[in-house]
């Protein structure tokens, strides 16, 4: 019953989340809930559950209890072990995300961006769509593809006065964005997960998944172009409110310090062998004593209002959440054994690597792409390079894991909720589901069918 109980509760949430602007309840409130109730259910039907003998640690540590010590051990596996495991690898996580979004966050406030659109100057709408697209792409890989559409959808938002231009443009920048996160090991939050838990690593990951997200992005790209008009595009009134606090120096020092310290990361992770977050946070440190000094003879409104302390608590706290609840969800139907029944039973049926991740991609695309990672790590184990056989797909740096790396990021662009860059843009621009699904979708199944193609190849050759 217990066990049955969990996957009613995480169908139900998961509909929750996916249905998040129909109901009216925030996906990050959602999640929690899922999150921690399957947790409970778990303990309380700990006896049951983990008698099925779908947990092979519980299955060893069984063989040596005594009867009265039974409840006791379950109840401490349970909470003390498994909980605490999780927990760990989920805050490694989470302060990864948290010190990223900072950084972000700190090299807007102090109009670093600001940098790179004013040199934006052409008003041929086929150009400036290559160019936003081609810098979206590349942008993405280093700031994540939330922050990078956000970015992006905003300066467009400068450049272009119409509606429906701005929404091509805009449905452009979702499918670019979510393109350039899926070859980064920091571009896009599933490709942070596989980094962290080390299923692929910053070598690998770039050098397999460069050309075949290119590729997600140049085929939409050259569709969508072809059909536009040879026209100018026209630009909105200039707003005077756009206030620069800062010297071209500053905003420039600041954006290549912030750049650098993203870019540090990986390097940290590569030589020091210790969890990506730790570096995330040191270089966090590092920006953040930066611009205290730089505002060291600033007026006092700058003091305040550009301190790292005020521009921290900007940071999008739900998306933090919302993570922390669908990662501990999706634990603890790992630790119950309901990804074993479900990966044993894709080995079974499907046992085919490539659709498999195909499938999870277009899946993507309807609800979050996060727990469908999550549940993929969970459902594998990372297997010894020594094996041999299907089981070698599944080592570090493995087909399954770069090909799902680039599925998980790029499905998610042929719907528009299908991705958090996708929402976000959404709700920038007002842009209606239907629009989207009308003008976008097919070309965007296009594009990471293209792709996809690509990576089949190259792994051929």
């Amino acid at each position: 019953m217990y066990f049955t109980l969990m996957i009613i509760v995480f169908i139900l949430g998961y509909v929750s989340i996916a249905l998040e602007h129909n109901i009216k309840i925030d996906k990050a409130a959602t999640a929690l809930i899922t999150g921690m109730l399957l947790w409970t259910i778990y303990i309380m039907g700990g006896s049951e559950i983990l008698n099925l003998g779908h947990n092979s640690e519980w299955n060893e540590i069984i063989q040596t209890l005594s009867h009265n010590k039974f409840t006791q051990s379950i109840i401490h596996f349970i909470g003390d072990n498994q909980l605490y495991k999780h927990l760990a690898e989920t805050c490694s996580i989470l302060f990864f995300l948290i010190g990223a979004m900072t950084i972000v966050e700190i090299i807007d406030r102090h109009q670093g961006f600001n940098i790179i659109t004013k040199n934006i100057t052409t008003k041929n709408k086929a150009k400036l769509l290559w160019i936003i697209c081609i810098l979206t792409f590349f942008l993405s890989a280093v700031l994540d593809n939330l922050t990078t559409t956000i970015v992006m959808v905003t300066l467009c938002r400068k450049l272009i006065s119409d509606k429906i231009n701005r929404w091509v443009f805009a449905s452009m920048i979702i499918i670019s964005a979510n393109a350039g996160g899926a070859w980064s090991p920091i571009g896009d939050v599933t490709t942070i997960m596989l980094w962290i838990g080390g299923e692929v690593t910053t070598k690998s990951i770039v050098l397999k998944l460069l050309l075949p997200s290119l590729i997600a992005m140049i085929v939409p790209l050259i569709l969508i172009t072809h059909k536009m008009k040879k026209a100018e595009t026209h630009r909105p009134l200039v707003d005077d409110s756009d206030i620069m606090h800062f010297s071209y120096k500053e905003r420039l020092g600041i954006l290549i310090v912030g750049i650098s310290c993203l870019l540090f990361v990986p390097i940290f992770k590569t030589y020091t062998h210790l969890p990506p977050y730790v570096g995330m946070l040191f270089a966090l440190g590092i920006l953040w004593m930066i611009t205290d000094v730089m505002h060291k003879n600033k007026s006092q409104f700058i003091k305040s209002e550009f301190a790292a302390t005020n521009i921290i608590r900007k940071i999008d706290t739900s998306t933090i959440l919302f993570f922390m609840g669908i990662l501990t969800a999706v634990a603890a139907l790992q630790s119950a054994g309901h990804l074993s029944i479900l990966s044993k039973w894709l080995d079974s049926n499907i046992h085919n690597v490539y659709i498999i991740n195909l499938a999870i991609g277009a899946i993507s695309s309807i609800v979050d792409n996060v727990p469908l990672v999550a549940g993929a790590m969970g459902m594998y184990p990372i297997e010894p390079s020594t094996v041999t056989g299907y089981s070698h797909f599944f080592i570090q740096d493995g087909i399954f894991w770069e090909f799902l790396a680039y599925c998980a990021g790029t499905g998610g662009s042929m719907l528009i909720i299908g991705s958090a860059a996708g929402v976000a843009a959404m709700g920038l621009e007002k842009i209606n589901f239907g629009w989207y699904f009308k003008n976008f979708t097919f070309i965007s199944l296009i594009g990471y069918l293209s792709g996809a193609l690509v990576f089949w190849l190259i792994e051929l050759i």
